[in-house]
């Protein structure tokens, strides 16, 4: 069934939805919850609260990219279950890449002082576009979806080492680039 399909199917308040949903992008979304949450029965759990979500967001919302929208929700819900247990010092597994990125991305106070998320978030996409398809692909792989360093490297069939570079080198040119557009780090 085609995601215009699952929509609709949304729409009509059909519980046959989320079985159509679970069906196609039930293994997708459970791989960005593994990824942020490293816990198969938490991960699980958000995948469940993602399809909660979505049934309660369509309608009104009719999203242009339902694999899209359904991995914003997983993921926006794994980070939150992750913070809620690293404040109860149960989780460790995400907190590198996070601080990866705490040094090229500035910090959401920093964000709401100097500019708009969706600013911010513009300058991100812009150079994520002029980068390399196979970098770009990289860097979201990483950020996005949690992929670890190990996973990409085994992947390009190069060591983890090496790859761990290459995110570092991106990072930095992410970080080059957004002080060039004026954003304080």
């Amino acid at each position: 069934m085609d995601d215009s399909q699952i929509i609709e199917l949304y729409f009509a308040r059909d519980e046959q939805a989320i079985s159509e949903t679970e069906q196609k992008y039930g293994r997708f979304c459970l791989r960005i919850a593994l990824n942020v949450l490293g816990v198969r029965e938490d991960a699980e759990e958000c995948v469940s609260d993602t399809y909660f979500s979505a049934w309660k967001q369509i309608p009104p919302t009719r999203p242009d990219s339902f694999q899209a929208f359904l991995g914003r929700i997983v993921r926006n819900l794994s980070i939150s279950r992750f913070r809620n247990m690293r404040a109860k010092k149960r989780y460790n597994s995400m907190d590198v890449m996070l601080s990866e990125l705490g040094d090229c991305v500035p910090s959401s106070d920093n964000v709401e002082q100097s500019m708009e998320a969706k600013e911010l978030a513009g300058y991100i996409n812009e150079w994520l576009e002029e980068l390399p398809p196979e970098d770009c692909a990289l860097f979201i792989r990483r950020y996005w979806f949690g992929d670890s360093v190990k996973d990409l490297a085994g992947k390009c069939g190069i060591s983890a080492a090496q790859m761990a570079q290459r995110m570092l080198r991106l990072r930095k040119d992410l970080r080059f680039t957004l002080e060039q557009k004026g954003v304080a780090l």
